[in-house]
């Protein structure tokens, strides 16, 4: 039986986490990035329908504001409400909270990296988080090699098909001997389904591999532009071997957009019966208010800690996982 009094990670790798924390900090001191503190509570939710929220419940007087508050899926719409008021460059290091994600390589509470720089473009940010992510690497006596692409090269590449234009009937061919069931799958699922098993297990461990120019439909909060004729989002993904540990973004500075993304959100959560979570109107307000051009990327610390030591389990890097907490 498991003794789930004992801590799931060994007490060197602790030891490695502290030392990759102090990294990252001097990493981003010794860029003149400074570290913030943001709230872990808020109003408003993530209202992405693929991530599921924790929320609670504020028992306190009701001249506190609204009762319902919901746990952080990630610092960024406060960090964004700190770039709005002129603030500048800035980092977050802390915990966030995503309901329902607990397995070999997800716990419900992790470790979050995210940052901005004001003046950037997702290229230059993409190249930032390539050098921190060697940085980390060094404190194991590891490199990478590093290869940058688009979304559309890579899958054509590795599995000879167009993502933007091979019909759904290919993309579900293109799994092999992967099944699924197609009930309510749309298209930018089959797609994330190609992501995640065909072309990250094809990735070798000491690559580093950098995709570009999402999907439109995948723009999340990125900026939308044209390239070649075809819409893509500004955005980048970044893989270390088999596992995804970073997600960035040249940021969508419209407000009436991001608004509309919110209240399409909402339709597909209506839409599955899901939960509404509240939209964060203090966000949409910071940027009517003036967004500078900047660009911002999260990184999941836990992950990174993984692909360091070659596991596939997270309970390997933190000192309690779910089960024992």
């Amino acid at each position: 039986m498991k003794d789930t009094s004992a801590p799931s990670a060994h007490f060197d790798t602790l030891r490695l986490r502290a030392r990759l924390n102090a990294t990252l900090r001097g990493f981003f001191a010794g860029r003149a990035v400074p570290e913030v503190e943001t709230p872990m509570l808020s109003q408003a939710g993530n209202t992405d329908p693929n991530v599921a929220s924790f929320s609670t419940v504020f028992s306190g007087h009701v001249s506190a504001g609204a009762r319902t508050r919901w746990l952080r899926t990630s610092p960024e719409f406060p960090l964004k409400r700190l770039l709005a008021a002129g603030f500048g460059d800035c980092y977050e290091l802390g915990r966030v909270f995503r309901d329902g994600e607990a397995g070999g390589r997800h716990n419900p509470e992790f470790t979050m990296l995210e940052w901005y720089r004001v003046g950037w473009d997702q290229f230059q940010l993409a190249d930032e988080t390539v050098a921190l992510v060697q940085a980390a690497l060094a404190l194991v006596g590891r490199r990478a090699e590093v290869v940058q692409t688009t979304y559309r090269a890579l899958y054509r590449d590795v599995l000879g098909l167009d993502p933007v234009t091979a019909d759904d009937g290919h993309l579900q061919t293109a799994l092999g001997d992967v099944r699924i069931d197609p009930e309510g799958l749309t298209r930018d699922d089959w797609l994330d389904l190609l992501m995640t098993h065909r072309l990250q297990p094809a990735n070798p461990a000491d690559r580093i591999l950098v995709v570009h120019d999402y999907p439109a439909s995948q723009c999340m909060l990125a900026r939308v532009v044209e390239r070649d004729g075809v819409p893509v989002a500004e955005r980048f993904e970044l893989y270390l071997g088999a596992l995804e540990l970073a997600n960035g973004y040249h940021e969508l500075a419209d407000g009436a957009e991001q608004r509309g993304r919110f209240e399409r959100d909402h339709a597909v959560r209506r839409a599955r019966g899901g939960d509404l979570p509240a939209i964060d109107n203090a966000l949409l307000a910071a940027l009517d208010a003036g967004f500078p051009d900047c660009a911002g990327v999260a990184l999941g610390v836990d992950r990174l800690m993984m692909a360091m030591l070659g596991t596939g389990r997270i309970a390997d890097v933190v000192a309690f996982d779910f089960a024992r907490a």
